[in-house]
Protein backbone atom coordinates (compact mmCIF):
# COMPACT_ATOMS: atom_id res chain seq x y z
CA UNK A 1 0.00 0.00 0.00
CA UNK A 2 2.74 2.64 -0.49
CA UNK A 3 4.98 1.75 2.21
CA UNK A 4 8.39 2.34 0.97
CA UNK A 5 12.04 3.16 1.99
CA UNK A 6 14.96 3.45 0.05
CA UNK A 7 13.84 0.40 -2.46
CA UNK A 8 11.79 -1.31 0.29
CA UNK A 9 8.00 -1.91 0.68
CA UNK A 10 6.56 -3.44 3.49
CA UNK A 11 6.44 -7.09 1.95
CA UNK A 12 10.34 -6.87 1.32
CA UNK A 13 10.72 -5.78 5.14
CA UNK A 14 8.52 -8.59 6.64
CA UNK A 15 10.51 -11.40 3.95
CA UNK A 16 14.01 -10.16 5.20
CA UNK A 17 12.47 -10.42 9.01
CA UNK A 18 11.47 -13.87 8.85
CA UNK A 19 7.53 -12.92 9.71
CA UNK A 20 4.07 -11.91 7.47
CA UNK A 21 3.17 -8.44 6.43
CA UNK A 22 0.52 -8.59 9.05
CA UNK A 23 3.53 -9.04 11.90
CA UNK A 24 5.21 -6.24 10.36
CA UNK A 25 2.48 -3.77 10.60
CA UNK A 26 2.02 -4.82 14.48
CA UNK A 27 5.26 -4.45 15.27
CA UNK A 28 5.86 -1.12 13.62
CA UNK A 29 2.67 0.08 15.76
CA UNK A 30 3.75 -1.28 18.99
CA UNK A 31 0.94 -3.58 19.29
CA UNK A 32 1.56 -6.07 22.45
CA UNK A 33 0.19 -9.07 19.93
CA UNK A 34 3.73 -8.82 18.84
CA UNK A 35 6.41 -10.02 21.55
CA UNK A 36 9.12 -7.59 22.43
CA UNK A 37 11.80 -9.54 20.68
CA UNK A 38 10.20 -9.48 17.09
CA UNK A 39 8.88 -6.04 18.24
CA UNK A 40 12.70 -4.94 18.10
CA UNK A 41 14.09 -6.72 15.86
CA UNK A 42 11.61 -5.15 12.97
CA UNK A 43 12.58 -1.58 14.57
CA UNK A 44 16.05 -2.31 14.38
CA UNK A 45 16.08 -3.25 10.75
CA UNK A 46 13.51 -0.69 9.56
CA UNK A 47 16.05 1.95 10.55
CA UNK A 48 18.34 0.51 8.97
CA UNK A 49 16.57 0.04 5.78
CA UNK A 50 15.34 3.48 6.45
CA UNK A 51 12.22 2.24 5.78
CA UNK A 52 9.11 5.11 6.99
CA UNK A 53 5.41 3.85 6.75
CA UNK A 54 2.90 5.53 4.32
CA UNK A 55 0.60 7.02 7.16
CA UNK A 56 -1.74 7.62 4.59
CA UNK A 57 -1.75 4.38 3.35
CA UNK A 58 -1.59 3.00 7.07
CA UNK A 59 -5.08 5.31 8.16
CA UNK A 60 -6.89 4.03 4.97
CA UNK A 61 -6.53 0.26 6.01
CA UNK A 62 -7.65 1.36 9.34
CA UNK A 63 -10.33 3.19 8.03
CA UNK A 64 -9.65 6.73 9.60
CA UNK A 65 -8.21 9.83 8.79
CA UNK A 66 -6.23 11.06 11.53
CA UNK A 67 -7.90 14.60 10.84
CA UNK A 68 -10.33 16.13 13.23
CA UNK A 69 -13.16 18.83 11.08
CA UNK A 70 -13.75 21.87 13.15
CA UNK A 71 -16.64 23.42 11.54
CA UNK A 72 -18.16 27.28 11.96
CA UNK A 73 -21.40 27.09 10.74
CA UNK A 74 -23.02 30.71 9.50
CA UNK A 75 -26.17 30.01 9.10
CA UNK A 76 -27.66 33.63 10.66
CA UNK A 77 -24.55 35.71 10.74
CA UNK A 78 -23.07 34.91 7.03
CA UNK A 79 -20.37 38.00 7.22
CA UNK A 80 -19.09 36.81 10.14
CA UNK A 81 -15.63 36.39 9.79
CA UNK A 82 -12.96 33.84 11.51
CA UNK A 83 -10.81 36.92 12.42
CA UNK A 84 -13.43 37.29 15.23
CA UNK A 85 -11.68 37.88 18.45
CA UNK A 86 -14.10 35.06 19.89
CA UNK A 87 -13.16 32.87 16.83
CA UNK A 88 -9.56 33.25 16.93
CA UNK A 89 -9.08 32.04 20.81
CA UNK A 90 -11.52 28.95 20.47
CA UNK A 91 -9.91 27.88 17.30
CA UNK A 92 -6.41 28.59 18.53
CA UNK A 93 -7.24 26.73 21.62
CA UNK A 94 -9.08 23.60 19.51
CA UNK A 95 -5.96 23.09 17.31
CA UNK A 96 -3.65 22.61 20.69
CA UNK A 97 -5.97 19.90 21.97
CA UNK A 98 -5.86 18.25 18.82
CA UNK A 99 -2.44 18.52 18.43
CA UNK A 100 -1.46 16.90 21.61
CA UNK A 101 -4.08 14.12 20.58
CA UNK A 102 -1.14 13.59 17.62
CA UNK A 103 -4.09 14.38 15.37
CA UNK A 104 -4.77 17.46 12.55
CA UNK A 105 -7.61 19.89 12.42
CA UNK A 106 -9.30 20.27 9.22
CA UNK A 107 -11.06 23.87 9.39
CA UNK A 108 -14.38 24.80 7.46
CA UNK A 109 -16.16 27.86 7.82
CA UNK A 110 -19.88 26.64 6.63
CA UNK A 111 -22.17 28.90 4.77
CA UNK A 112 -25.35 26.32 5.10
CA UNK A 113 -27.06 26.37 1.82
CA UNK A 114 -29.27 22.94 2.50
CA UNK A 115 -30.58 20.86 5.80
CA UNK A 116 -27.83 18.17 4.64
CA UNK A 117 -24.55 20.38 4.82
CA UNK A 118 -23.43 18.41 7.70
CA UNK A 119 -24.03 15.26 6.22
CA UNK A 120 -22.25 15.81 3.64
CA UNK A 121 -19.17 16.27 5.82
CA UNK A 122 -19.42 13.43 7.99
CA UNK A 123 -19.94 10.99 4.74
CA UNK A 124 -16.92 12.26 3.33
CA UNK A 125 -14.39 10.33 4.75
CA UNK A 126 -12.17 13.14 5.73
CA UNK A 127 -12.43 13.26 8.83
CA UNK A 128 -12.76 11.05 12.57
CA UNK A 129 -14.75 13.05 13.88
CA UNK A 130 -16.50 16.41 14.74
CA UNK A 131 -16.25 19.89 16.60
CA UNK A 132 -19.08 22.61 16.00
CA UNK A 133 -18.16 25.90 17.34
CA UNK A 134 -21.56 27.44 17.59
CA UNK A 135 -24.99 25.99 16.52
CA UNK A 136 -26.31 29.38 14.88
CA UNK A 137 -29.75 28.51 13.67
CA UNK A 138 -28.64 24.88 12.61
CA UNK A 139 -29.51 23.08 15.73
CA UNK A 140 -31.96 21.08 14.14
CA UNK A 141 -29.56 19.69 11.18
CA UNK A 142 -27.01 18.95 13.77
CA UNK A 143 -29.48 17.21 15.66
CA UNK A 144 -30.79 14.98 12.39
CA UNK A 145 -26.97 14.24 11.57
CA UNK A 146 -26.30 13.35 15.69
CA UNK A 147 -28.90 10.98 15.38
CA UNK A 148 -26.83 8.30 13.46
CA UNK A 149 -23.25 9.53 13.50
CA UNK A 150 -22.24 9.66 17.10
CA UNK A 151 -18.34 11.57 16.31
CA UNK A 152 -20.16 15.10 17.03
CA UNK A 153 -19.84 17.69 19.82
CA UNK A 154 -20.35 21.14 19.53
CA UNK A 155 -19.28 24.30 21.46
CA UNK A 156 -22.73 25.82 22.81
CA UNK A 157 -25.91 25.21 24.42
CA UNK A 158 -27.56 22.62 25.82
CA UNK A 159 -31.10 22.20 24.25
CA UNK A 160 -33.86 19.97 25.24
CA UNK A 161 -33.89 16.85 23.65
CA UNK A 162 -30.82 17.51 21.26
CA UNK A 163 -28.85 13.90 20.62
CA UNK A 164 -25.11 15.67 20.46
CA UNK A 165 -22.98 16.38 23.20
CA UNK A 166 -22.53 20.37 24.47
CA UNK A 167 -19.79 21.99 25.99
CA UNK A 168 -20.41 25.58 26.64
CA UNK A 169 -21.44 28.28 29.37
CA UNK A 170 -24.19 29.02 31.26
CA UNK A 171 -25.48 31.47 29.74
CA UNK A 172 -28.56 32.22 31.03
CA UNK A 173 -26.44 32.86 34.39
CA UNK A 174 -23.84 34.92 32.28
CA UNK A 175 -26.74 37.28 31.08
CA UNK A 176 -28.29 37.51 34.61
CA UNK A 177 -24.72 37.99 36.02
CA UNK A 178 -24.36 40.89 33.78
CA UNK A 179 -27.91 42.56 34.15
CA UNK A 180 -27.52 42.21 38.11
CA UNK A 181 -24.24 43.89 38.36
CA UNK A 182 -25.44 46.79 36.26
CA UNK A 183 -28.66 47.42 38.39
CA UNK A 184 -26.57 46.66 41.80
CA UNK A 185 -24.88 50.00 40.16
CA UNK A 186 -27.93 51.75 40.22
CA UNK A 187 -29.27 51.48 36.45
CA UNK A 188 -32.38 50.68 35.84
CA UNK A 189 -33.25 51.89 31.87
CA UNK A 190 -31.42 48.65 30.20
CA UNK A 191 -30.88 47.16 26.86
CA UNK A 192 -29.65 44.24 25.82
CA UNK A 193 -28.32 43.81 22.36
CA UNK A 194 -28.00 40.33 20.53
CA UNK A 195 -28.96 38.18 17.82
CA UNK A 196 -32.18 36.27 18.77
CA UNK A 197 -30.99 33.84 16.34
CA UNK A 198 -28.05 32.11 18.20
CA UNK A 199 -29.41 29.62 20.97
CA UNK A 200 -26.56 31.01 23.27
CA UNK A 201 -28.11 34.29 22.73
CA UNK A 202 -31.51 33.65 23.47
CA UNK A 203 -30.46 32.06 26.73
CA UNK A 204 -28.39 35.76 27.59
CA UNK A 205 -31.29 37.52 27.03
CA UNK A 206 -33.77 35.16 29.53
CA UNK A 207 -31.07 35.74 32.08
CA UNK A 208 -30.96 39.53 31.47
CA UNK A 209 -34.93 39.62 31.50
CA UNK A 210 -35.00 37.08 34.62
CA UNK A 211 -32.66 40.14 36.76
CA UNK A 212 -34.98 42.94 34.83
CA UNK A 213 -37.90 40.96 36.41
CA UNK A 214 -36.48 40.46 40.06
CA UNK A 215 -35.78 44.02 40.41
CA UNK A 216 -38.88 44.96 39.03
CA UNK A 217 -37.60 47.22 36.38
CA UNK A 218 -38.73 44.68 33.30
CA UNK A 219 -41.10 47.53 31.79
CA UNK A 220 -38.02 50.15 31.69
CA UNK A 221 -35.85 46.98 30.00
CA UNK A 222 -35.65 47.16 26.18
CA UNK A 223 -33.58 44.46 23.83
CA UNK A 224 -32.58 45.50 20.24
CA UNK A 225 -31.68 42.83 17.84
CA UNK A 226 -27.84 43.24 16.52
CA UNK A 227 -25.62 41.98 14.29
CA UNK A 228 -22.10 39.83 15.37
CA UNK A 229 -20.19 41.50 13.20
CA UNK A 230 -17.86 44.74 14.27
CA UNK A 231 -18.92 47.61 11.64
CA UNK A 232 -22.64 46.37 11.22
CA UNK A 233 -23.54 46.28 14.11
CA UNK A 234 -21.70 49.87 14.92
CA UNK A 235 -23.60 50.94 12.25
CA UNK A 236 -26.36 49.86 13.51
CA UNK A 237 -25.75 51.47 17.16
CA UNK A 238 -24.67 54.31 15.40
CA UNK A 239 -28.16 54.65 14.02
CA UNK A 240 -30.62 53.33 17.11
CA UNK A 241 -28.72 56.10 19.07
CA UNK A 242 -29.63 59.04 16.43
CA UNK A 243 -33.15 58.03 17.21
CA UNK A 244 -33.02 58.06 20.97
CA UNK A 245 -30.46 57.13 24.12
CA UNK A 246 -32.80 56.86 26.89
CA UNK A 247 -31.03 54.31 28.83
CA UNK A 248 -28.30 54.38 31.15
CA UNK A 249 -26.93 50.52 30.70
CA UNK A 250 -26.03 47.94 28.01
CA UNK A 251 -25.69 44.11 28.55
CA UNK A 252 -24.29 43.61 25.29
CA UNK A 253 -24.28 39.41 24.19
CA UNK A 254 -20.51 39.72 22.93
CA UNK A 255 -17.22 41.43 23.62
CA UNK A 256 -17.53 42.91 19.99
CA UNK A 257 -21.03 44.19 20.35
CA UNK A 258 -19.79 46.04 23.57
CA UNK A 259 -17.41 47.72 21.60
CA UNK A 260 -19.40 48.67 18.80
CA UNK A 261 -21.88 50.13 21.43
CA UNK A 262 -18.93 51.99 23.45
CA UNK A 263 -17.78 53.29 20.11
CA UNK A 264 -21.44 54.84 18.82
CA UNK A 265 -22.18 56.48 22.38
CA UNK A 266 -18.50 57.89 21.90
CA UNK A 267 -19.35 59.32 18.60
CA UNK A 268 -22.85 60.43 20.72
CA UNK A 269 -20.90 62.32 23.12
CA UNK A 270 -21.87 59.92 25.71
CA UNK A 271 -19.23 59.13 28.42
CA UNK A 272 -18.88 55.02 29.18
CA UNK A 273 -19.58 54.39 31.98
CA UNK A 274 -20.91 58.06 33.55
CA UNK A 275 -23.85 58.16 31.47
CA UNK A 276 -24.17 54.63 29.99
CA UNK A 277 -22.49 51.83 32.04
CA UNK A 278 -21.79 48.94 29.39
CA UNK A 279 -21.16 44.76 29.78
CA UNK A 280 -20.07 42.34 27.17
CA UNK A 281 -20.19 38.73 27.17
CA UNK A 282 -16.73 36.14 26.60
CA UNK A 283 -13.54 38.34 27.68
CA UNK A 284 -11.53 38.03 24.16
CA UNK A 285 -7.99 39.06 24.79
CA UNK A 286 -8.88 42.68 23.39
CA UNK A 287 -11.74 43.73 26.35
CA UNK A 288 -9.16 44.51 28.91
CA UNK A 289 -7.13 46.94 26.49
CA UNK A 290 -10.61 48.77 25.55
CA UNK A 291 -11.20 52.11 26.36
CA UNK A 292 -12.52 52.11 28.88
CA UNK A 293 -11.75 48.14 29.83
CA UNK A 294 -14.80 46.58 29.03
CA UNK A 295 -16.70 44.63 31.86
CA UNK A 296 -17.83 41.01 30.63
CA UNK A 297 -18.62 38.34 31.03
CA UNK A 298 -15.86 35.68 30.89
CA UNK A 299 -16.29 32.19 29.48
CA UNK A 300 -13.33 30.00 29.84
CA UNK A 301 -12.50 29.24 26.30
CA UNK A 302 -9.12 27.44 27.06
CA UNK A 303 -10.92 24.59 29.14
CA UNK A 304 -14.04 24.64 27.58
CA UNK A 305 -11.67 23.58 24.07
CA UNK A 306 -10.31 20.85 26.30
CA UNK A 307 -13.24 19.34 27.01
CA UNK A 308 -14.55 19.38 23.72
CA UNK A 309 -11.84 17.04 22.37
CA UNK A 310 -11.69 15.00 25.96
CA UNK A 311 -15.60 14.18 24.69
CA UNK A 312 -15.45 13.98 21.53
CA UNK A 313 -12.63 10.97 21.63
CA UNK A 314 -14.38 9.68 24.10
CA UNK A 315 -17.33 8.87 21.12
CA UNK A 316 -14.37 8.19 18.96
CA UNK A 317 -13.70 5.06 21.00
CA UNK A 318 -16.94 4.27 21.99
CA UNK A 319 -17.46 5.43 25.19
CA UNK A 320 -20.83 7.44 26.63
CA UNK A 321 -19.91 11.43 26.75
CA UNK A 322 -22.27 13.91 28.45
CA UNK A 323 -23.10 17.58 28.50
CA UNK A 324 -21.07 20.79 30.33
CA UNK A 325 -22.55 23.43 31.23
CA UNK A 326 -19.58 26.33 32.91
CA UNK A 327 -20.40 28.39 35.30
CA UNK A 328 -19.75 32.22 34.02
CA UNK A 329 -17.57 34.76 35.39
CA UNK A 330 -17.99 38.48 36.08
CA UNK A 331 -15.28 40.37 35.43
CA UNK A 332 -15.57 44.12 36.26
CA UNK A 333 -13.46 46.49 34.53
CA UNK A 334 -13.84 50.43 34.23
CA UNK A 335 -16.94 50.22 31.60
CA UNK A 336 -19.74 49.77 34.04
Amino acid sequence: MGETGRNVNMAELARRAGVSVSTISRALAGSPLVNKVTRDKVATLARELDFRPNAQARNLRLQRTNAIGVLLPLGHQRDQHLTDPFFLSMLGYLADAIAERGYDMLLSKVIPQADGWLDAIVDSNRVDGVVIVGQSNQAAAIDRTAQRYKRIVAWGALLPGQHYVTVGTDNRAGGRLAAEHLIARGKRRLLFLGDHHAPEIQLRQAGFTDACEAAGIAAEATTLDIELVPEAAYEQLQHHFTQTVAIDGIVAASDVIAMAAIRALSDKGLKVPQDVAVTGFDDVMLAAHTMPPLTTVRQDLQRGAGLLIDRLFALMAGEPAQSVAMPPELVVRASS
